[in-house]
């Protein structure tokens, strides 16, 4: 039931973190503020394909 997502950063479009999420609680993509390594600072994350 759990898939696997990937994050990516919202300013420099990075792709730098996976996580699980359960699609049947959360269908909405999700949105975390975690440090960018290419950034060098902490930046939102968004859900990706």
């Amino acid at each position: 039931m759990r898939d696997i997502v990937t994050l990516a950063c919202v300013e420099c479009k990075q792709r730098n973190y996976t996580t699980t999420k359960n699609k049947r609680n959360t269908p909405d993509k999700l949105e975390f503020n975690k440090y960018c390594r290419f950034c060098r600072k902490h930046t939102p994350h968004k859900e990706t394909k």
